[in-house]
């Protein structure tokens, strides 16, 4: 979550990181993952971080507000997303996913009390999820290699360095009251962390290597994203010289 100065340096830093990756490599390096010493360690920072502050208040938030006022929040955070993901919807040229996002932003606005309330769902108006990184990849940007940013967790090159873009589309970014912007960033932070509460237990009871097994999810998750969850039967290598990845095209 983050100020303009911070998105700056994560620019700079996705860029030398790409720049790395083209060196850091050796005969068994992972071509997804040729980083993968160095995201080994930001997982365990990060790992630290999230088992000493974010479960705790995770759980904290889980136990003291009933389920019913989450749900609200939830919904009052995806129907704020739901700005950006209709402008990446329009500028990846998707009219379906376009015109349903409008009406879903329109009928909870308006009929769900700004949000609280998920009417389009109910109403069977599918919510399709987009951001600039995924734009970026539906034109043809390779993801470049696999990355993990310290307290945001996995990503990749190409999705580091659209998060400044991102940010700037999140209407709570725009907000004056600086107190105000800060705390609704707080709360989206800690109601999405409490959502996967039980996801994270179970992966740490399940998985022989949490490390291998987060990364491939996600960059499968990603790759699928961009092909609206029909990605084509043959997977690309990653070509960390020319930054074309699984699902440049």
């Amino acid at each position: 979550m983050k100020n303009i100065a911070t998105y700056a340096r994560w620019m700079g830093v996705s860029a030398v990181l790409s720049v790395l990756a083209a060196c850091a490599t050796g005969p068994q390096a992972n071509p997804l993952d040729p980083l993968e010493p160095f995201n080994r360690g930001v997982t365990r920072f990060n790992d630290t971080v999230d088992e000493n502050v974010l479960v705790p208040v995770a759980t904290t938030y889980t136990r003291v507000l009933p389920s019913l006022v989450r749900t609200g929040v939830s919904n009052f955070f995806n129907n704020v997303g739901d700005v950006w993901n209709l402008a990446n919807n329009v500028a990846q040229g998707k009219v379906q996913n376009s015109a349903q996002t409008f009406m879903r932003l329109n009928v909870n606005t308006i009929f769900g009390l700004g949000g609280l309330l998920d009417i389009a769902t109910e109403a069977g108006i599918d919510r399709h999820d987009e951001d600039f990184g995924q734009t970026l990849g539906y034109w043809g940007v390779g993801s470049g290699p696999y990355l993990v940013l310290p307290l945001l967790g996995p990503s990749t090159v190409r999705d580091a360095a659209a998060l400044p873009v991102d940010r700037w589309g999140d209407p709570i970014s725009h907000m004056n009251d600086v107190a105000w912007r800060n705390s609704l960033n707080v709360l989206n932070l800690v109601d999405t962390r409490a959502k996967y509460l039980r996801a994270g237990r179970l992966l740490d009871d399940a998985a022989l290597d949490k490390y291998t097994f987060t990364r491939d999810a996600y960059l499968q998750h990603r790759r699928s994203d961009i092909y609206d969850g029909n990605p084509p039967d043959e997977r690309e290598d990653i070509d960390t010289k020319d930054g074309k990845g699984a699902d440049g095209k």
